[in-house]
This record gives C-alpha cells, structure tokens and sequence, in this order.
C-alpha cells in the first residue's frame, strides 16, 4: 500500500511539474499529404530525381494509386534501367491494375535481375494464369518450388494450374507435398481437387 502511495504521488508530481512548463514547440509531423506534396515538388525541381520517384511510387502504392505507382515507376526505369526492383514493383502495379501482360513483361526483365527469387516466378506465374498461358504458369511454379521447396503459395498456385490443365493426379501430388508442411493450404487445395473430382 505504501508503494502504490509513493508511485501515486511521483506520477502526480510529474504530471503536474509537466503541466507548469511551458510548451516546447515540436517540430510538425510530416503527413502522407505533406509528402506527397514535397515529393511531386521535388520531382517538378528535378525530374531525374530517382530517389524521390521511387518514393512517390511509394506512396502512391500504399494510397492504392496504382496507376500513378506504375507511371512514377515507369520514371524510375526511364532514369536508371539498371533498377531490378523497379521492374518488380511495376509488375506488381500492373497486377493491381489488371494489366496482365505488362505484369507478365515487367517480371520477366526483373527475373533478369533477381533469377533465384522464387516470389517473383509466382508472381510471373500469376500473370501468366491470367492470360491463359497455363503451360507458362505451370513452368514458373515449377521454378519457384525449386528456389524454395516449402513455398506454400506457389506450391498451392501449381496444384491449381494443374488441376485447371486437366492433370488432377498432378495436383494430388501437390496436395500430399503441401500436406506434410501447410496443413491449411492443402486442405484448400485438396477441397478444390475434391470439387473438380465430382
């Protein structure tokens, strides 16, 4: 009891010590507005500002612009082509779009860059399925299983290119793959399966 007196009474005396000051002045907190803002300046000042497009690109994607992300990227790659991220980050701003074939090219020249990343053959995979190119879909889960074996998504993507080719034991075989490290995934995926068995 004689404890909580004492932290009462300094948590009062800081409280009101605090309340006597005056108040500091505190510079403002930037807004997503305010960057905006400053960013869109910096870019009209210097239009080869590549650090600040990449920035503004990303703004815009977390603001859900992207069609303003992918022009601000495309910016980005006008400047410098050598930006492997760029390209990613484009093709995942077409994705949004629904722009399938840009997706599907900008992946392409970021896997120049990044080939053993399995995220972007899922990706390119993706693209691909949306087109109807499921044999290119099938080929890029593939790769990405064998940059990382235990990639649940991709390995779930593939049972499903595969079940939509019409190769439902391949996708059985996916199934037990997934089954022995993502039980939920491939209960989904297995439920699919089940469906086109009917």
């Amino acid at each position: 009891m004689k404890t909580l007196f004492v932290i009462l009474f300094m948590t009062s005396f800081l409280f009101f010590s605090c309340a006597d000051k005056k108040e500091q002045a505190t510079p403002p907190v930037s807004t997503e507005k305010n960057l905006f803002e400053e960013l869109r300046d910096q870019t009209a000042k210097n239009p080869k500002d590549i650090e600040a497009w990449y920035h503004l690109s990303d703004l815009y994607q977390r603001s859900g612009m992207h069609r303003e992300e992918a022009d601000a990227l495309q910016k980005v790659i006008s400047i410098d082509p050598q930006r492997g991220y760029a390209y990613m980050n484009l093709g995942n701003a077409y994705s949004r779009l629904g722009q399938y074939q840009e997706a599907l090219n900008s992946y392409t020249k970021a896997i120049k860059f990044f080939p053993k990343n399995p995220v972007l053959y899922n990706n390119l995979a993706i693209a691909c399925g949306k087109l109807d190119k499921t044999d290119d879909e099938v080929v890029a889960l593939r790769k990405a299983i064998s940059l990382r074996p235990r990639y649940s998504t991709a390995r779930y993507n593939l049972g499903m290119a595969l079940l939509k080719s019409g190769k439902r034991s391949e996708a059985l075989t996916q199934y037990h793959e997934l089954d022995t490290f993502d039980a939920g995934a491939a209960a989904a995926l297995k439920k699919e399966i089940d469906k086109k068995g009917k």
